[in-house]
């Protein structure tokens, strides 16, 4: 037989395969669909999901706790490059968070330490520099040597100054300038409340201020992709670190929905409980004064300015409508509350949950 016509048997033997499997998947396709929809399924509600997680036992956890503090005997290096002006990145499976926290607890005691957490759905940058320039302007007021003059050209509050005027703070001349300077804990640097552009141009102005440090952790594969080449090198100067934990997620995890499971109204307070507990307890208090508010008044659009600040006013809460202003924007920054315009074309604050979801976030904030 030849060759040539050999070949030629092949062609037409891989046509009928491929005639076959198109003209197979035609007639399957032309028959009765099935009328079942994902609603039909019975999906497990996201809290009893959640209970269930948490209830796995987290297998080699004797080998974690090795492995962590393992990482113990770097510490001294770590601070060491944090002195010379290094920013630490932190990097590896595993959440970093308690290893990050114990460097921060038993190595930098004698400084001031401010936590970013960016695995939040959203954060605002501003009230951190705000909580960054107080943390330096008390460590610097407790140095014996700082002058008085050095002390009087720094303005006061915080609060109503820019970002520029706050970066020229962190970033400003000190006679101890080695031994005064903020370290900035960042939890997730690649988390979605920090992953934008804007955000993370203004980390890396406040990594490359004169009296601040950065120490950072990423788990995105794509976390790199963040930076330019100026940005890794001249503002964070990061000095990168493996430090596989292989422990769970567990705390970062929470604020992600999981697949194929219902959101009920419990989980959504559970959440916004834990956003509320990581603010102060003035902005507690206020978000309460905001909860009872809108429960006893449910056919209202919501509470005005003006009204929220006469209720707040009176207990202390705050004392300004300009301090209000700011628990108002952390607030809706991490969506907990919302604005709109009511019957006379005020702009009333509301708070996005129905009663059932309200009433269990306020029994989990007590």
């Amino acid at each position: 037989m030849d060759a040539n016509e050999g070949e030629g048997d092949g062609d037409e033997d891989e046509f009928g395969l491929s005639r076959n499997y198109f003209l197979a998947k035609e007639l399957g396709g032309s028959g009765k669909k099935s009328a079942r929809k994902l609603s039909d399924f019975n999906i497990v509600d996201e809290q009893d999901l959640r209970e269930a997680a948490s209830g796995i036992v987290t297998k080699h956890e004797k080998e974690i706790k090795s492995l962590l503090s393992s990482y113990k005997s770097l510490y001294p290096k770590w601070l060491f490059e944090l002195r010379c002006g290094v920013g630490l990145l932190m990097h590896g499976f595993g959440s970093k968070k308690a290893l990050l926290e114990d460097f921060a607890s038993t190595t930098l005691t004698d400084y001031g330490v401010v936590v970013i957490n960016g695995y939040l759905q959203s954060i605002n940058l501003k009230h951190a520099m705000i909580t960054i320039a107080e943390v330096l302007w008390d460590q610097v007021k407790s140095i014996p040597q700082t002058s008085t003059a050095n002390m009087s050209k720094i303005h006061q509050p915080f609060s109503s100054q820019s970002m520029e005027d706050l970066l020229a703070f962190l970033d400003g001349s000190n006679p101890h300038e080695n031994d005064c300077f903020i370290c900035v804990l960042v939890h997730n640097i690649d988390g979605p409340g920090l992953r934008d552009s804007e955000s993370q141009q203004y980390l890396a102005q406040i990594a490359r201020c004169s009296q601040v440090r950065i120490i950072a952790s990423i788990d995105h594969v794509n976390a790199p992709l963040l930076w330019d080449k100026k940005m890794v090198h001249t503002q964070f100067n990061w000095s990168w670190y493996h430090v596989p934990t292989f422990a769970p997620y567990k705390v970062e995890g929470v604020f992600f929905p999981l697949i194929l499971a219902n959101s009920g109204t419990a989980q959504s307070a559970k959440t916004a409980a834990i956003v509320l507990q990581s603010l102060t307890p003035n902005a507690q208090s206020v978000f309460k004064v905001l909860a009872e508010y809108i429960l006893a008044h449910s056919d209202e659009e919501g509470l005005p300015l003006t009204n929220l600040y006469n209720m707040c006013r009176p207990r202390f809460l705050v004392s300004s409508e300009i301090t209000l202003n700011s628990h108002l924007t952390e607030f809706k920054d991490h969506d907990l509350v919302r604005t709109r315009r009511n019957d006379d074309g005020q702009d009333c604050f509301y708070i996005p949950f129905d009663s059932e979801a309200l009433t269990k976030l306020l029994q989990e904030i007590d």
